[in-house]
């Protein structure tokens, strides 16, 4: 039984992570009695608003009394309906029924599918423990089909498939069964599992349902059986569950196999958890060379942009009765140590280490936030504006949420009144503050801007469109403490400080369909000064190959110079040999734009005359003595980097093929150093991008430069979001206070470079947040901002290493001012690749 204790004062919740039995974990979640909201059951479509996804409750016969999709279901099984918990549960059953309509329904599901995920993400397909993923379904349309999931599921959001074998029209209602996960382990990392020969019998003691991916003998990324709330028995090769193999219950490793004196297993937590207690259940039967482990090491981290904790704990293991061989759970003390990742090394005993289920026993402080209102009276006058903008954004603005989490598991404990009364307390007193909040809300103008509503936010001053020098992010991991659970918000500057150049959303395309820099407005308005003046060149020595892209008055074109030996005004150092053409990009204005167009091309041609770095895309001369108005720049011979990634597979990944073009992994650090060393260069004049993804990096035979025409290209329209007819903005790879407030600065740049080198090591296979509609994108940018945990991030690409990816999700931190400085990732990244020689 799990022990809850509420503290009136910190909301403290002490918990016993150890992971329910499914046997005592089967309270309805809330689909038939409502508790579940019609706002989190979605589906991939309906048959008409009366089978929508809200009408697929189990025994309810609302509207025409199921969820049915749009068309007929196929074998394949590509609609769905899904439920979002919005938290971490524990399921141990689903139930299933059709639609039986007061007995005009005739749909019903035969079988199914489920996928799962717990972060929105990262879907996982759920298998039995014979990897069969095709559950059993209804035969009629009224009966309740209960299936018992084994393994049980730890995830947030569920989705059902209906499956049919043959073209055929579905409906369906369904009920989840579970818990509340209060563990927040949402992943380990340990060595594959090992098979150990006994005479005549191999004994399988893999971790057969781990949910992660497995890669050059780790499993990482998941959960399994050492955590299912399956404790294996004195003798391993005997197992609890019918028709599986010898050594089912337990994952084992051989020392000799492993390489190693230890097993190291990584436990990465929701959010920081104050630790008390491990418990490990171990196999001890040493007849077979099977022993408890020695000593147990254990290093901390606090967060994941924190240093691990020095030294680590040492635990020995006590070894009385160890000649008893029968298994046994292991309490090993934690000292209260503060973490959200635990890295724990087991030290063999013997042979071999067998270990079944390890659970924690730790502290959680959840805090109930309120977002702090400096100026009401702001408020007031902004927050129409807000809704205007982002519709989708009122309803959680509207009302405020209390963080219990959704329906927690009944507890027979006597503190349970107490605990609801508490929180009843609370919610009366909430609901008070939201009539209030409300009543004042109906008076709001609609006459100004987001940065307005919001005059302070992640350490940003909202009247500026870039962050100076002197305000650099600090370095990665850098001195600066794991952020709170609730950063302290910034006062506003006084009128008096100067403006720099407002980087406005509807001014991110150029003339030309490219993407423009913004700059610091002494910059902006003299942006070439300390650049030499650019050479004229003549028009004849471009020759036409395609369109590359079009703006609203300028196009983009490929062109070739054919001798630029011959040009002795270009000072630019081409490496092309004699007689071989140079391959140039041409921007173009057309003659008939507009005045303000035509002075926004020219202030263009000095700002990116100013940009001289070997990784970004140099403006070599310009066409401006007569109409039209051209700016030539360099262009490289491979195209961009998502075309020239995308047509390539990782070198590990190919096998024996050799008619498929491979890049290593090596590669493609050398070219994610090379962006960051851009970067740096332009955060080091304050020039922000604004537009950073692989569409927008060039490469050659030996280097990748940064480019801005990748928004011209038709290519990738679908990249882009349209608002309003006005601009289009590269969503999924923008801070969400640039989608919030329109603010671009180096510290989105960061962000953007995160999303950039997730793209690289997907090998550009697929547009971040791909399951993910461009609204919920921008609604996800709105759980950023109320940082209550429901933010969604990118999940770790297959090849991508732990170390590795917290850089990524460092670029993604809430708050700017912790993101890594661009100086920073390119030097981790070129030590990355120097190791790698």
């Amino acid at each position: 039984m799990r022990m809850l204790l509420m503290s009136l004062s910190g909301l403290s919740l002490s918990i016993s992570l150890h992971p329910p039995p499914a046997a005592q974990c089967r309270y309805a979640l809330g689909m038939e009695d409502g508790t579940i909201p019609d706002s989190d059951i979605t589906a991939s479509s309906a048959w008409s608003d009366s089978t929508e996804a809200k009408h697929g409750r189990l025994s309810t016969g609302e509207g025409d009394g199921a969820w049915c999709p749009a068309g007929a279901v196929f074998p394949s099984g590509s609609e769905y309906l899904q439920v979002d918990l919005h938290k971490l549960h524990f399921l141990a059953l689903v139930g299933t029924q059709g639609r039986h309509a007061d007995g005009h329904g005739q749909e019903f599901a035969r079988s199914y599918r489920l996928r799962y995920s717990r972060d929105g993400v990262k879907w996982i397909t759920w298998k039995d423990r014979w990897s069969q993923d095709v559950v059993s379904g209804n035969k009629n349309t009224y009966d309740i089909v209960l299936k018992d999931l084994g393994p049980p599921i730890v995830a947030r959001m569920v989705r059902f498939y209906p499956l049919a074998d043959r073209v055929m029209s579905v409906c369906l209602r369904v009920e989840l069964y579970g818990c509340l996960w209060n563990d927040g382990l949402k992943a380990y990392t340990a060595p594959v599992g090992h098979v150990m020969q006994l005479p005549g019998m191999p004994v399988y003691l893999n971790d057969s349902t781990y949910d992660g991916s497995t890669e050059q003998g780790m499993q990482f990324g998941g959960l399994g059986q050492l955590c299912d709330g399956v404790l294996g028995g004195d003798d391993f090769i005997q197992t609890k569950e019918l028709r599986v193999w010898p050594g089912y219950d337990y994952l084992g490793w051989s020392r000799e196999a492993l390489g190693q004196g230890s097993v190291d297993i990584e436990f990465d937590f929701e959010k920081p958890r104050v630790f008390h207690n491990m418990q490990v259940h171990s196999n001890n039967r040493h007849t077979q060379g099977v022993r408890v482990f020695s000593k147990v090491e254990c290093l901390f981290k606090p967060g994941i942009l924190q240093p691990w904790s020095s030294p680590a704990l040492t635990l020995p293991v006590p070894l009385e009765d160890l000649k008893d061989p029968s298994s046994r759970p292991i309490s090993l003390p934690l000292g209260g140590r503060l973490a959200q990742i635990l890295l724990c090394k087991f030290y063999f005993a013997d042979r071999w280490l067998l270990i079944s289920e390890i659970s924690f026993i730790s502290d959680c402080t959840n805090h109930i936030r309120l977002i702090h209102i400096c100026n009401f009276q702001a408020i007031e006058h902004k927050y129409n504006n807000l809704i205007l903008y982002f519709p989708s954004l009122w309803p959680e603005f509207a009302s405020v949420t209390l963080k219990t989490g959704l329906p927690v598991a009944k507890d027979d404990s006597s503190n349970t009144a107490i605990l609801i009364g508490c929180l009843v307390g609370i919610i009366l007193l909430l609901l008070a503050v939201i009539a209030r909040l409300r009543s004042l809300f109906l008076n709001l103008s609609v006459s100004s801007t987001l940065s307005d509503l919001f005059p302070s936010a992640c350490g940003l001053d909202m009247e500026k469109g870039f962050h100076p020098a002197q305000e650099e992010p600090p370095p990665y991991p850098g001195s600066p403490p794991y952020p709170s659970v609730s950063p302290p918000v910034s006062p506003p500057l006084p009128p008096s400080v100067p403006h720099y150049a407002e980087a406005d959303i509807v001014s991110l395309q150029g003339v030309s369909g490219n993407n423009t820099y913004a700059v610091p407005a002494l910059a902006s308005s003299s942006p070439g000064a300390d650049a030499a003046p650019l050479p004229e060149l003549p028009r004849q020595c471009l020759i036409f190959k395609e369109k590359l892209g079009e703006g609203q008055f300028g196009e983009v074109h490929l062109c070739e110079i054919e001798n630029p030996q011959d040009l002795p005004n270009l000072e630019f150092p081409f490496n092309v040999r004699k007689g071989r053409p140079l391959l140039v990009a041409v921007k173009i204005l057309r003659p008939d734009a507009s005045k303000n167009a035509r002075n926004d091309f020219l202030k263009e041609v000095k700002i990116l005359s100013r940009l001289k770095d070997p990784n970004i895309i140099r403006l070599l001369g310009v066409c401006v003595s007569s109409d039209p108005l051209c700016m030539v720049t360099e262009y490289m011979e491979c195209g961009d980097l998502n075309q020239y990634l995308s047509h390539r597979v990782l070198l590990d990944k190919t096998g024996p093929s050799h008619n498929i073009s491979t890049i290593s992994y090596p590669a493609l650090i050398s070219m994610a150093s090379q962006i960051a060393s851009g970067m740096k260069f332009l955060a080091s004049l304050n020039f922000v991008h604004r537009d950073l993804a692989t569409r927008n990096c060039l490469v050659g035979e030996r280097h990748i430069k940064i480019a801005d025409f990748g928004m011209s290209r038709n290519l990738y329209a679908g990249d882009y979001y349209r608002i309003q007819g006005r601009a289009v903005l590269p969503i999924r790879w923008m801070a969400w206070e640039c989608i919030l407030m329109g603010k671009f600065t180096t510290a989105s740049d960061v962000w953007a470079f995160g999303v950039t080198l997730w793209e690289m090591l997907s090998v550009c296979q697929e547009q971040p947040y791909s399951n993910l509609t461009d609204e919920q994108v921008i609604d996800n940018a709105g759980e950023f901002f109320r940082d209550q945990g429901r933010q969604v991030y990118l999940s770790r690409p297959a090849v991508c290493p732990q170390g590795l990816y917290e850089l990524m999700l460092s670029c993604w931190n809430r708050d700017c001012k912790l993101r890594p400085s661009f100086a920073y990732i390119h030097s981790f990244l070129t030590e990355d690749a120097m190791n790698m020689v």
